[in-house]
């Protein structure tokens, strides 16, 4: 009986744990997940799928593009201060792309060098006159005439030459009364670098000559015409220049870290731009041993054969040269691609997990740069997985997350919507001082930013033809800004100042001599990013007493992203031109 009574009370729990279940568990669930879409609604954010750098707390329209803003993965748990999170959609969109850090050896790496060509010093002549007068005809037209040896090249009347003959002609009646004198008046006429047949035939005609002819005494090509028909000229004067253009020289730029790599005799492969699918040898025939303190670079000078006349005076070529190194250590080497540089810093973007699309920013020193690959001395480990192509979009999503980045290297609070726009200007206050001192204004003297300033002149006059796809006017422009840094005077800077603008200068000289040496928009375009790269760094380290504006085309560059300076805040877009004019932003203000 006694039984039976407790297993009527355990039904009865049993029942009344059932019912209130049915009647209550599915509203607390309900509940539940009102209450989690409620949180989640809260904390959902919004980008475009065209431009997946841009995150903004509530729905839209993109502030680049235009187009619908979709909902965002919410940032992934467990990432450290410094990592951030990519969603798969950008990863896609922006090509991003990773590469496994290995080892590489230098012994056989390739050394790229930028020169020009110029003439053989070796095989230039300057034609001159031996004796005065007045150039009665000159048979050279113009500058490129090819001459050859014994080819008369002038013909002068000189009043000496007149009285010197009449001398012969009364010394020949003297000859046997008075042998001295008759040779010294036929000697000064040699002098004067008349022939042995000349001078006989003055003797057998006994008449006075008005005008003589100038040949020339060698071959080649007339570089400069110094003189003009019915000039008058002085004994020992020059006429013409006159180069034999057979062979030539690349003359090439060596800078410091790079000079115990090349060698006399060494082998060298030249490529010009206007020959690019050729390939020319030579050898190393000169190294300077005077540094250029200017340049902090040595000349290195390569003889090239020119019988087929392929090599002009003042041609931009590139040299490559396999490294003389002989150390067969083995050293981390990475894609130049995966390297972003900001002064003497260069980073990289490490993915920390090889399942996640999570990354990192990570500080590196580098070595030589070996073809295409750069060294690194510290920083890197084999094994290490970094981004190798997208490494502006990953470091613009860097930004707009307030993570570590190449222009904000201590990290700040999340920028959304319009405040991206602004960049590092709307940090919070402690982030954006600790960001000012990173960065900090160097001090340099006036001097030295204006020379600065007609740099930058030349790269915006150099940005401006690249909107309007004037590739003639970019190639004219570069070759401006090049000629103006290399006037700039490195004796003015000190310290940290010195080696930041060394630094900088090398990759800006490399750049806008690819784009004065090509007529090709696409490559001056490429090499356009990679200028204002190091612009950008040398305006904000040393000023130029301008307001300036950084600006960003996420779409740039095969959608990898790429930066340039501008002074208006109004984008005009050098990457597209009238193609996508108004595609970008401005990152940060530069006063």
């Amino acid at each position: 009986m006694k039984n039976n009574k407790i297993l009527i009370y355990i039904g009865i729990l049993a029942t009344g744990l059932l019912l209130g279940w049915l009647l209550f568990g599915d509203s607390s669930q309900k509940e539940s997940e009102h209450n989690h879409s409620e949180i989640s609604s809260e904390n959902q954010m919004w980008t475009c799928s065209m431009h997946p750098q841009i995150i903004q707390p509530e729905a839209g329209d993109c502030p680049i593009c235009g187009m619908d803003l979709i909902p965002a993965e919410v940032g992934a748990d467990g990432l450290t201060a410094d990592q951030f999170k990519l969603t798969a959609n950008a990863m896609a969109l922006a090509n991003i792309q990773t590469t496994v850090v290995g080892n590489g050896s230098t012994q056989n790496g390739i050394i790229k060098l930028s020169g020009k060509i110029t003439e053989n010093e070796e095989a230039n002549a300057v034609q001159v006159s031996y004796f005065s007068g007045r150039i009665e005809r000159l048979n050279i037209s113009f500058t490129g005439d090819k001459v050859r040896k014994g080819q008369l090249l002038a013909t002068i009347y000189s009043p000496e030459l007149y009285a010197a003959q009449q001398e012969l002609i009364t010394a020949l009646s003297l000859k046997e009364s008075q042998p001295e004198l008759y040779k010294a008046v036929r000697n000064k006429l040699k002098l004067w670098k008349l022939s042995e047949n000349q001078i006989n035939q003055i003797e057998e005609t006994q008449k006075v000559k008005e005008n003589f002819p100038v040949y020339a005494t060698v071959s080649g090509t007339v570089t400069e015409k110094l003189v003009e028909q019915g000039d008058y000229i002085k004994q020992g004067q020059p006429l013409l220049k006159i180069t034999n253009l057979n062979t030539v020289w690349a003359n090439f730029d060596v800078y410091e870290n790079q000079i115990e790599q090349f060698k006399k005799g060494q082998e060298v492969t030249v490529i010009t731009n206007a020959y690019p699918t050729k390939k020319f040898s030579g050898k190393v025939d000169f190294i300077n041993p005077v540094l250029n303190t200017k340049t902090r670079t040595v000349d290195l000078r390569v003889v090239l054969d020119n019988n087929n006349a392929i090599f002009k005076p003042g041609m931009f070529v590139t040299a490559e040269v396999k490294s003389t190194m002989t150390d067969t250590k083995e050293v981390v080497i990475i894609p130049s691609s995966s390297i972003l540089w900001t002064g003497e810093r260069s980073v990289v973007y490490i993915k920390t997990n090889p399942n996640e699309p999570v990354f990192e920013l990570k500080e590196v020193t580098l070595g030589n740069k070996i073809g295409d690959n750069y060294q690194v001395l510290n920083g890197l480990f084999e094994g290490n997985e970094i981004v190798s192509n997208g490494t502006f979009t990953v470091d613009a999503a860097a930004q707009l997350q307030g993570k570590k980045s190449m222009m904000n290297p201590q990290g700040g609070t999340t920028m959304t919507g319009h405040e991206g726009h602004l960049g590092i200007n709307n940090q919070s206050s402690h982030a954006k001082n600790e960001h000012e001192n990173m960065n900090k204004r160097l001090k340099v003297s006036d001097r030295f930013q204006k020379q600065l300033k007609v740099v930058y002149d030349d790269y915006i006059n150099l940005k401006d033809a690249l909107i309007e796809e004037d590739s003639k006017g970019s190639m004219q422009h570069a070759t401006f800004l090049l000629s103006n840094l290399s006037k700039v005077d490195m004796k003015l800077l000190k310290g940290e100042a010195h080696n930041k603008w060394m630094s900088s200068e090398k990759e800006m000289k490399s750049s806008t001599t690819a784009i004065a040496g090509s007529s090709d928009i696409k490559i001056q375009r490429n090499h356009f990013k990679y200028l204002s790269s190091h612009i950008i760094n040398s305006v904000q380290l040393f000023g130029i007493n301008e307001k300036v504006f950084v600006e960003f085309c996420p779409m740039a560059d095969n959608d990898n992203g790429a930066y340039w300076l501008s002074n208006e805040e109004q984008i005009r877009n050098p990457y597209f031109g009238d193609a996508m004019l108004k595609c970008g932003e401005v990152k940060q203000t530069i006063k």
